[in-house]
C-alpha cells in the first residue's frame, strides 16, 4: 500500500507529531520515509524583498530548515529507511512536486487546525496539500490525544455509502491490518436532511429511510474489513456529521479516521466546508483524507 512517506516539516511541534505517525506507518509497511523542508524566501523576505534578498538571508533561511529537519528526524528513527532533503521554492507545489516526482503514496503533515477568526486554515498549505494531493494526507494535530503510545488500536471510517467515502475503506483496512487494529465503521444521519426530502415527505419515514441506508454502509465497510480477520463495530448516529464523528472518536479512544474527500477538480474542487475539512481541523487524532475523485 505505501512504500514511500513523505512528512513535510516547518519545525513545529505539529510536524513533529506528524513525523512520529509518518514513521510508525514506515514501519508497519516497510516504507522509505522522506523527511522535507520548503524553504519560502519569497514569503520570509515578504515586504523587503523590493531590493533582493543577499546570501546572508537566505543562508539563515537554509539553517532554520536544517534545525527543522533535525527536529523530525530525531523522531523518524531507522537512519537506513529515512531520507532528508531541502528545496527552494512556495511549500504546497514544492511538496506536491516532490511527491510526484518521488512516487511518494502518502503525505503525513501537520495542521494547526485552528478554528474562529484566528483560523488561516483556508489558505494554509496543509489544506491546499489535502485539496490537490493525487495521494492519501494523514494530518497531525500535537494534541494529547495524537501522543503515539504504542500501535494504533482502533481505526474509524466514517462512511455515506458514496464511492468517495469508499476511497478511504482500503487504506483503513490496511492500516489496520498491518497494526492489529480494530476498524470502526460510523454512519451520521445529517440531521439537515431530515426536513429537505422531496415531495415533503414525514421526518420520521425520511429518518427510516437514511438509517437504513446508513446501517448498509457501515455493513459494507465492516464486510470488507472482516475479510481479512479484522474485528469491526459498526454505529449508526444522527447529527451533524463531523461533531457527531469527533465525539465517537472520543468516546471509543479512536486512534485515527480515515476519510474520504470529495475529490472535485477545478473550481469546485473545494474541500474548505466540508465534512472532512471540518474533522481535519477540529480531530484530537491524525486524519488520513482520501481523495476518491475522478482527476
Amino acid at each position: 500500500m505505501y512504500d514511500t512517506i513523505l512528512v513535510p516539516s516547518d519545525g513545529s511541534e505539529h510536524a513533529v507529531r506528524a513525523a512520529e505517525h509518518g514513521a510508525y506507518l514506515g514501519r508497519a509497511f516497510d516504507a522509505a520515509v522522506h523527511l522535507l523542508h520548503v524553504v519560502d524566501v519569497q514569503a520570509a523576505a515578504g515586504i523587503f524583498d523590493a531590493g533582493g534578498v543577499d546570501a546572508a538571508f537566505v543562508e539563515r533561511l537554509e539553517a532554520e530548515g536544517e534545525r527543522a529537519l533535525d527536529a523530525v528526524e530525531a523522531v523518524a528513527g531507522d537512519s537506513d529507511r529515512v531520507r532528508t532533503a531541502s528545496v527552494r521554492g512556495e511549500p504546497s507545489g514544492s511538496i506536491l512536486e516532490y511527491a510526484d516526482d518521488h512516487g511518494v503514496d502518502l503525505i503525513a503533515m501537520g495542521t494547526h487546525g485552528r478554528t474562529g477568526l484566528d483560523r488561516y486554515v483556508a489558505g494554509s498549505v496543509t489544506e491546499r496539500v489535502v485539496r490537490l494531493a493525487e495521494v492519501p494526507v494523514l494530518t497531525v494535530r500535537a494534541t494529547e490525544r495524537s501522543h503515539l503510545d504504542g500501535d494504533y488500536t482502533d481505526v474509524l471510517v466514517p462512511t455515506d455509502g458514496s464511492e468517495h467515502a469508499a476511497a478511504a475503506v482500503e487504506h483503513a483496512v490496511a492500516i489496520a491490518e498491518r497494526t492489529g487494529a480494530r476498524v470502526h465503521a460510523v454512519s451520521v444521519v445529517d440531521a439537515d436532511r431530515l426536513g429537505a426530502s422531496p415531495g415533503f415527505a414525514p421526518v420520521a419515514e425520511v429518518r427510516e429511510r437514511l438509517a437504513a441506508e446508513a446501517e448498509r454502509a457501515t455493513e459494507a465497510v465492516a464486510t470488507r474489513a472482516e475479510e481479512v480477520g479484522l474485528e469491526t463495530v459498526t454505529a449508526v448516529r444522527e447529527g451533524r456529521p463531523s461533531k457527531a464523528l469527533l465525539a465517537y472518536a472520543d468516546e471509543h479512544g479512536v486512534d485515527l479516521i480515515a476519510m474520504g474527500t470529495r475529490g472535485r477538480t477545478g473550481v469546485e474542487r473545494y474541500l474548505l466546508g466540508s465534512t472532512t475539512a471540518r474533522t481535519v481541523r477540529r480531530a484530537e487524532v491524525p486524519v488520513l483524507a482520501v481523495d476518491g475523485g475522478e482527476r
